[in-house]
C-alpha cells in the first residue's frame, strides 16, 4: 500500500544538465533508485491543483505566510476512467510538510471536491483522511484551476527510507481541459535542460549530503510548481484598454 501520511522537510534546488548529471552520479553511492525507475528512466506524475474563484489559496502562499494550504489531485501517467488516483492535502507549517492522502476512484475524486460530499468509503480509502479533505472543502468554495505534469526520476538512501530526493523535469502546465483523463500535454514551465531537485527528510539531512551539496556550492531555492505556473499566468494576462494588467 503506498504511503498515505508525510511529515517532513522538503528543500529545492534549480539546477541544470551539468549539474544534475555530476550530482545524481555521486548520489549513486549512497542512493538507489526507486524500484520503477530502476526499470523506466522516468515516471510521469500528474496533477490538477483545485482553489477559489479568486485564487485565495495560491495568493496566500506566494506571500510566504507560516500556514499554508492546498489540494491536489494526482495520478501516475494519464489515467483510465476506472483508475485509482490519490486526493492530497498538502500543508506547510514553520517549514515541515504534512501530506495527508486517500485513493479514490477518478469520478469519485471529482464529485467529493465538486459537492463536498465524502464518498461511500470503500477498502483503498482513509477514513482519516476523506474526513480531513471534506473539513477543508467545507472552507472554501474550490473548483479545477491548473494542470500540472512532469517526469520524474527518485532515489532513496541505501540504508534509511527516511531521506529522498526527487529530480523533475520537462515541467508542464495548461490551464483547460483540467481533467486528468484529458491527456499528457501543456506549456513548458521550465527552460529546455532544468531540473527541479527536491531533498525530502524527515529529519536533518547527514554529513555526507551536506558535504556534497556544498561541494557542488548548490543553495536551497524557494519554488513552488503551482506558484510559478500562477506567476507567469498573471504576467501574461492581456492589457486592458487602459494599459493596465488584468488580475485573476
Amino acid at each position: 500500500m503506498a504511503i498515505e501520511v508525510f511529515n517532513r522537510y522538503e528543500n529545492k534546488y534549480l539546477l541544470d544538465d551539468a549539474a544534475y548529471h555530476s550530482f545524481y552520479n555521486r548520489l549513486l553511492e549512497y542512493m538507489e533508485l526507486d524500484d520503477y525507475n530502476k526499470q523506466h528512466p522516468f515516471y510521469a506524475i500528474s496533477n490538477i491543483y483545485f482553489d477559489t474563484k479568486d485564487d485565495a489559496l495560491i495568493r496566500k502562499s506566494l506571500s510566504k505566510p507560516k500556514y499554508k494550504e492546498k489540494l491536489r489531485l494526482r495520478a501516475y501517467g494519464v489515467p483510465k476512467q476506472d483508475a485509482k488516483v490519490y486526493l492530497e492535502l498538502k500543508k506547510k507549517v514553520f517549514g515541515l510538510v504534512n501530506k495527508r492522502r486517500t485513493a479514490l476512484a477518478l469520478d469519485e475524486a471529482y464529485d467529493f471536491v465538486r459537492t463536498g460530499m465524502e464518498p461511500e468509503l470503500q477498502p483503498y480509502m482513509n477514513k482519516q483522511v476523506l474526513h480531513e479533505i471534506h473539513y477543508f472543502l467545507q472552507r472554501y468554495e474550490l473548483e479545477p484551476k491548473v494542470y500540472l505534469a512532469y517526469d520524474r526520476k527518485a532515489l532513496f538512501c541505501k540504508n534509511s527510507r527516511d531521506l529522498r530526493i526527487t529530480f523533475d523535469t520537462n515541467i508542464r502546465s495548461r490551464r483547460c481541459d483540467l481533467r486528468l483523463e484529458d491527456g499528457d500535454y501543456g506549456q513548458a514551465l521550465l527552460e529546455p535542460g532544468r531540473w527541479l531537485m527536491e531533498v525530502k527528510a524527515e529529519k536533518t539531512v547527514p554529513m555526507w549530503l551536506s558535504r556534497m551539496l556544498s561541494e557542488h556550492q548548490m543553495f536551497r531555492t524557494s519554488f513552488s510548481k503551482y506558484g510559478n505556473e500562477y506567476k507567469k499566468y498573471i504576467m501574461n494576462q492581456e492589457p486592458t484598454a487602459q494599459g493596465e494588467t488584468l488580475y485573476a
